[in-house]
């Protein structure tokens, strides 16, 4: 999981880099709301530090996170105390309560490890949706898409602080492994230099649909979507 100060510079580079938040999330909504009308409440899962939270708030009357990371949780309480932040695990998580949405984006769906971890994951999003409504993942690249040796690079600079973020993405069996180097430069506190190492499936097209009919939802792959990954929609029976 992230600390505090990885989780703020995970931050900043992607709000340096123009990720278009509030596009993404009227994406969704659009998606939603063609499948269930009278959506008004939505659980975003792995919200991070609320970079979707925020957008959200402005079309569902209702919107709450889960979130596997303290640090993140801290953040995303801080920028938008209005909406409550679970902390928990997605693969076995109980609020107690339905929503007529539940969203896991940025590709957060592919640290399950393997089938059994994505259909529990899958099983508590339904868990959490009322029949009828309607789950929205974006998954990792697939298999045939992924790009071996993959490497990538951005130099950001937000609010005084200039970033240097630098990943190199491998394939071994099915599970991506990305080394990412961050480099962090403040008038007042000089250089700092971070590592994280993320291990991420790629599991197939047909294993994501697998999960969400096991869950007991009508699935849809829709191409496109924030990152060019598509996106799964299910609909709970």
């Amino acid at each position: 999981m992230y600390d505090t100060e990885l989780a703020d510079v995970y931050d900043a580079i992607y709000r340096g880099r123009g990720k278009d938040y509030p596009a993404e999330a009227a994406q969704v909504h659009g998606l939603i709301t063609a499948r269930k009308s009278d959506a008004t409440d939505l659980l975003d899962v792995a919200s991070g530090t609320g970079a979707h939270l925020g957008p959200f708030t402005q079309l569902f009357g209702h919107v709450e996170g889960l979130e596997l990371s303290e640090a993140m949780v801290r953040i995303s309480s801080d920028r938008f105390p209005e909406v409550t932040v679970h902390q928990g695990d997605m693969r076995e998580f109980d609020l107690g309560r339905t929503f007529h949405a539940v969203t896991c984006m940025f590709s957060s769906i592919g640290y399950m490890a393997d089938q059994d971890e994505l259909d529990r994951a899958l099983a508590a999003f339904a868990r959490h949706t009322e029949p009828g409504g309607v789950i929205v993942i974006e998954p990792w690249w697939t298999p045939e898409k992924f790009l071996d040796g993959y490497v990538g690079g951005d130099v950001v600079r937000v609010d005084g602080r200039t970033i240097a973020r630098v990943s190199h993405s491998r394939r071994e069996g099915d599970h991506t492994h990305m080394d990412v180097h961050y480099t962090v430069a403040e008038p007042d506190k000089g250089i700092e230099h971070f590592t994280d190492t993320h291990v991420i499936t790629l599991f197939t097209r047909e294993q994501y649909e697998t999960a969400f009919e096991r869950a007991g939802c009508v699935v849809e792959f829709v191409e496109g979507g924030p990152s060019g990954r598509g996106l799964f929609v299910g609909v709970v029976k």
